[in-house]
């Protein structure tokens, strides 16, 4: 009797000691996830922290550049470099090829994929400055403008120079180093910003503005290789190129296209108006772009190399994209329409009444540019997911779409040309939520819940602020308390309203005082 238990009793302990050895391991498995979504949350926040810092840095320092910029030049000055812009968009494009999201995307990237990608740009970079050195009195007869060959042949330096950035640049992307990215961003910007009020005191005209973009890319690449650990080597093997080929492929043409859409209005008035007016469109949207920017680049931080490390669990991905999301609606709204409401007061008390006829382009920006950071996040899941055919064939269809209403708005002049181009792109984001959340759960309405609160306190405040404010002549006093009445209205909103991203975000930034 003894011997026919012995075996039973020997059996309930080593099923006993897998139960144990089972439940240790879902332990640890718990603990692991439990780490690994505190890390993946804390490197969320750390980016946006450094993202924030970084990029409201930027635009404060673009400000203080851009006064004294515009008070020393001309509408004319600025037209003549905005209308070579879109050349080194494409080039820049063209040699970046879209191996950065690629080797982002790449679960396994190693040595020999940054370095076939380094020396793959700097190669073809090269072979493009050459090209459109040669192409450059063809893009000054297209304008009418002589003047634009030498200066064409100048600015497109910037996107050689790049080039050689681009795979240590990827690098610190891959890596979340966006404390690093900051500091980089920041000091080329500062020492390209004091460089280009110097030549324009100086007389330099928009040689200036062209010197200040080309030290300002010569700055950040070399701060990209100081940060960087990584080095190229002198073996050229570019076989690991064509695992990454088909995905950067789509989107090196989607990249074109997008600075196509982005440009079109400069293109097209750039043809159609004066230097002095696509100058005035130039300023305007200019200084739509530093909120833009500001918000854009804090998100385009952080939001792909997230979401691609939660894309094997489908419902964390939908959460981490809400919050992203409303993260984003909470700041665009009030920022990009609290900038329309200023618009005036801030156009002639930093760069003189002389610019006045820039307000209503800005004004018009600004109501499209509230949505650029929010297409933006939508636009980084869709390439998270590896699915670049997707994004490539959505930009090219909805820049089609802008030309086509740009063009069918011509005959009703240039701030008709505007508000079809503003229209177009606040009604395409329907599009980018359905191309992105087709068949994963995500409903347009819920998303649409998710912003549509902070853009209505938005408009409200801001239409609150304007009424309480048209009485007050003076301009400086008008400006001053313009936006103390809207700060303290939307954040008094939010936190009465007990929002749970503003309260995060102030629990974060208090953690990092006290720290």
């Amino acid at each position: 009797m003894k011997n026919e238990e012995f075996p039973c009793q020997e059996e309930l302990k080593g099923t006993n000691k897998k139960l144990c050895a089972a439940s240790s391991e879902d332990s640890s498995s718990r603990r692991e996830a439990t780490i690994l979504h505190s890390s993946l949350k804390e490197k969320t926040a750390r980016g946006l922290f450094w993202g924030g810092i970084s990029n409201g840095v930027q635009q404060l320092l673009n400000l203080l550049f851009g006064i004294f910029l515009a008070r020393l030049l001309t509408p004319d000055d600025y037209g003549m470099v905005a209308v070579l812009s879109i050349f080194s968009l494409v080039a820049s494009s063209l040699q970046e090829s879209g191996f950065t999201a690629a080797l982002v995307n790449k679960k396994d990237a190693g040595h020999c994929d940054y370095n076939a990608v380094f020396w793959f740009n700097v190669g073809l970079g090269t072979c493009l400055y050459w090209l459109l050195f040669w192409a450059s009195p063809f893009i000054a007869r297209f304008y009418g403008n002589p003047e634009l060959t030498p200066l064409a042949r100048y600015s497109f330096l910037g996107f050689w120079v790049s080039s050689c950035g681009i795979a240590h640049n990827a690098y610190l992307f891959r890596h979340l180093m966006t404390r690093q990215k900051a500091i980089a961003s920041m000091l080329s910007l500062f020492v390209s910003g004091c460089t280009g009020v110097t030549l324009a005191y100086c007389g330099f005209a928009y040689w200036g503005i062209a010197t200040q973009t080309l030290v300002y890319i010569s700055v950040q690449t070399a701060c990209y290789w100081y940060f960087s650990p990584w080095r190229p080597t002198f073996r050229f093997d570019f076989s690991p190129l064509r695992q990454m080929f088909g995905f950067s492929f789509k989107l090196l043409l989607t990249n074109i296209f997008n600075h196509l859409n982005n440009s079109l209005l400069s293109i097209v008035l750039g043809k159609l108006y004066s230097e002095r007016e696509v100058g005035y469109y130039s300023q305007g949207n200019k200084w739509s772009g530093m909120g833009q920017l500001c918000i854009l680049g804090m998100i385009n931080g952080v939001a792909q190399p997230v979401l691609a490390g939660v894309s094997d669990d489908a419902e964390r991905q939908r959460r981490v994209f809400r919050k992203l999301l409303r993260f984003v609606a909470f700041v665009s709204f009030p920022a990009l329409l609290g900038l329309a409401l200023v618009a005036q007061e801030l156009t002639v008390i930093a760069v003189t009444d002389k610019w006045l006829p820039s307000v209503p382009f800005l004004q018009m920006m600004c109501v499209s540019g509230a949505f650029v950071p929010i297409v933006g996040l939508y636009q980084q899941f869709i390439i998270s997911q590896g699915r670049s055919d997707v994004f490539m064939w959505n930009i090219i269809l909805s820049g089609l779409v802008l030309l086509a209403c740009v063009l069918l708005a011509h005959p009703w002049g240039i701030k008709a040309i505007v508000w079809a181009y503003v229209v177009v792109c606040v009604g395409w984001l329907p599009v980018w939520h359905r191309l992105a959340w087709r068949g994963k759960g995500l409903s347009w309405w819920l998303a649409l819940r998710d912003m549509a609160p902070y853009a209505v306190v938005s408009v409200g405040v801001m239409l609150i602020t304007h009424i309480l404010t048209v009485s007050v002549d003076n301009i400086y006093l008008r400006l001053s308390v313009k936006i103390a009445i809207a700060v303290l209205l939307y954040i008094g909103i939010m936190w009465v309203a007990g929002v749970s991203t503003l309260r995060e975000a102030w629990g974060y930034f208090r953690k990092k005082q006290v720290v």
